[in-house]
């Protein structure tokens, strides 16, 4: 194209915002899963979770039963303490820590910059308010990060076991730390 610049059409969803990627056959399968993300991003941003929920795949897991949660800590100690009381506690199947990150941030009208330890959480989304209760209980942050993403698709024996460790706490009503 002259000019270097692809005709945009108006179309909604965010998908004018792809369109001009579209043309070049290289980008195409990633631009077609990209115009999916709008859906998730907003179901994401509301908190709630779809209105409907999404039919279980062929291997019986219904995708986004199962989250990934992230929350960072200051040191190794800290992190290990809550890794290992969240799967004690069956809010998690599984816990990894990820040394020697570094966060870049804006605290307090200051930018920060420390070296910290994250925390990458498998559990059942229905757990993701009961743990996000739990680590803001024993963080020594002020404000502890936690959040959490759905996971949509994974190895299927994997995410049974998830759910399956964690399938006791699931069914009570509330989890006290």
């Amino acid at each position: 194209m002259r000019g270097g610049r692809a005709p945009v059409i108006l179309l909604g969803g965010g998908a004018a915002l792809l369109l001009p990627l579209l043309w070049m056959p290289a980008l195409l399968p990633v631009a077609s899963r990209l115009l999916l993300l709008p859906r998730a991003l907003l179901s994401m941003a509301s908190g709630s979770p779809p209105s409907q929920p999404p039919p279980a795949s062929s291997s019986g897991y219904v995708p986004g039963s199962v989250s990934a949660a992230f929350v960072t800590c200051p040191n190794e100690k800290v992190a290990k303490e809550i890794a290992r009381a969240v799967v004690e506690k069956r809010l998690a199947a599984c816990v990894n820590l990820i040394p020697q990150i570094t966060s870049i941030y804006e605290w307090k009208g200051k930018i920060e910059e420390d070296n910290e330890v994250l925390m990458m959480i498998k559990t059942q989304s229905s757990l993701v308010p009961a743990l996000t209760d739990f680590v803001r209980s024993v963080h020594p942050y002020e404000v502890a990060e936690v959040i959490a993403l759905p996971v949509e698709q994974g190895n299927s024996p994997y995410l049974h076991w998830v759910r399956q460790v964690t399938e006791s706490v699931s069914d009570s009503s509330t989890v006290l730390p």
